[in-house]
């Protein structure tokens, strides 16, 4: 008969080589990759070492009993016999310690680096989905396909992102499984940072925890080299009963992520802070491409005080007061930044020039106010 026993337990984990680009440090499984590597080269030792030591006891048996044949009367032969009597009781602990290497051996469970071993010595061929793969597509068509796949799928790539229930996920991935996919992580992603931006924080939070279990699905299949979607149901059923170092592994993945997010988004914020300023600042450029709001900045205080003020005889006293070449040069400035308009001749209460309000904004002078 058959003894399926061996494949009762098979340790999967993962490797750390591969992730997903939106995510920063892979911990996938790592610390249980590690302490498997860490089992596997210690057995190698112990197993390397008690060869040795067979090897060693078999030379020295061969050995001894070569000379005891060779002096069967001399006078060594105590001494002699006492040696094979002291190597033989040696030869029973090796044999006792390599039974006991056996024994454990096929205790071992199974993993990914040792299932296939070969056991068999006919070829079999075993087809299996293959896990889809888009290294040769292009950035544009790497596009093309998320813009494709989000149209088509965003109802449910919400309502996936909605869920609570680690059963309630299986049983609808299980019904949508092209859903297990890089293109749906990387429409979370961004969903989870759009929903931090609002201040949606526990909302952020929930699906951050839906991004996650779909990270473990593409990462066991990248490690198995499988299709995601024969994932879903090993997933979901492990990590309902996972062990406590297996689901702290699970949470520590999560707040590191959700740290990600809620960085992410700040930067955005200030970058989105930074456009609009540029925006504003652009708008705001006179006809020689300067802004008056630094023009303004930079005027001497007694220059600065006649804008502040509005007070057009007292800015044509300060300029008529100053040295002919600084004042052609604040002139000019103030010129190209809109904050002095040529030619307007209007002696009334000047206009402004700048989209500020109106306690903050300086008044645009005629170059005819100050003959």
């Amino acid at each position: 008969m058959v003894d399926y026993s061996k494949w009762k337990d098979i340790e999967i984990s993962d490797d750390e080589d591969e992730t997903h680009p939106n995510i920063d440090t892979p911990s996938l499984f790592r610390w249980r990759h590690q302490a498997r590597v860490e089992r596997m080269e210690e057995r190698r030792r112990e197993k390397q070492e008690h060869e040795q030591r067979k090897s060693e006891n078999i030379r020295k048996l061969a050995e001894i009993r070569r000379k005891i044949s060779e002096n069967a009367e001399g006078p060594n032969l105590d001494t002699l016999k006492k040696e094979l009597a002291q190597l033989e009781k040696e030869e029973k602990e090796i044999k006792k310690k390599e039974d006991d290497l056996k024994k454990k051996e096929k205790l071992t469970p199974w993993n990914v680096d040792t299932i296939s071993e070969p056991g068999f010595t006919k070829t079999v061929i075993n087809t299996k989905p293959a896990r889809p793969k888009d290294e040769d597509l292009s950035e544009e068509e790497k596009e093309a396909k998320m813009k494709k796949f989000i149209k088509e799928n965003e109802k449910l790539l919400k309502q996936y992102g909605m869920l609570r229930k680690y059963e309630d996920s299986k049983k609808f991935l299980q019904e949508h499984n092209h859903l297990v996919c890089e293109e749906t992580a990387n429409y979370l992603v961004i969903w989870c940072i759009n929903l931090e931006m609002e201040e949606k924080h526990d909302l952020m939070a929930h699906v951050s925890h839906q991004v996650i279990c779909m990270q473990y699905m593409l990462e066991l299949s990248k490690q198995l080299d499988v299709d995601p979607r024969a994932c879903i149901g090993s997933f979901f059923n492990r990590i309902q009963e996972a062990e406590k170092t297996y689901k702290d592994s699970f949470d520590d993945e999560l707040e590191q992520f959700k740290a990600r997010i809620r960085k992410r988004a700040a930067e955005k914020i200030q970058e989105a802070v930074r456009e609009a300023e540029e925006e504003e600042r652009k708008a705001r450029l006179g006809p020689g491409g300067l802004d008056p709001l630094e023009v303004m900045e930079e005027l001497p205080p007694e220059l600065k005080e006649c804008f502040e003020k509005k007070d057009i005889p007292l800015l044509q006293a300060t300029i008529a007061k100053m040295p002919e070449q600084e004042a052609i040069y604040y002139m000019k400035r103030c010129i190209d930044s809109g904050l002095w308009v040529p030619g307007g001749g209007d002696d009334s209460e000047p206009s402004t020039a700048t989209s500020e309000p109106e306690e903050n904004a300086a008044p645009s002078v005629s170059t005819e106010d100050l003959d």
